[in-house]
């Protein structure tokens, strides 16, 4: 078993005071990060959001909103360093559980066509290819195609 599984984690909801700490591991993880106001506006607006703990520090997070029978998965981030170890496939499983405790029937994502390792990760939980959003985010050289996904939940 590796060092990091043999930490003390927690999946906890995220508050105000957590901002800091995660809009540090956004800065490191993309080119094109979520701003400080955007996580502030999103646990305004009451989205489900939380961080997973390794020995007190955040390692990482996720932003899923629910509404109408739908899920939407808005971030999932690993701090660089806690990352390859099941993490992120944990924390969406988490995220998937809160999704059904919320009544949601489907959840949606885009990622970035780039990503592969997300990608995967998402093809591995029972995510599928739904359509391409063309130009969709931010890019070095103009915009970069999104990919759809969509898992049905069986709650």
């Amino acid at each position: 078993m590796s060092a990091v599984l043999k930490m003390a984690h927690r999946v906890r909801p995220m508050v105000q005071e957590d901002l800091p700490r995660i809009h540090k591991i956004e800065l490191a993880s993309y080119d094109y990060p979520w701003s400080a106001g955007s996580f502030s506006d999103s646990l305004n607006a009451g989205y489900s959001m939380w961080v997973r703990e390794a020995d007190g520090d955040i390692v990482g997070y996720y932003a899923m909103m629910a509404a109408a029978g739908e899920s939407h998965l808005l971030n999932l981030t690993i701090a660089p360093a806690w990352r390859r170890h099941g993490l992120g496939r944990d924390l969406l499983a988490h995220c998937l559980a809160c999704a059904c405790d919320h009544r949601a029937e489907s959840m949606f994502l885009e990622v970035r066509t780039s990503n592969s390792a997300a990608i995967g990760l998402y093809h591995n939980s029972g995510f599928v290819d739904l359509a391409v959003r063309r130009a969709y985010y931010p890019a070095h050289e103009g915009r970069e195609d999104a990919l759809i996904m969509k898992r049905e939940l069986s709650c």
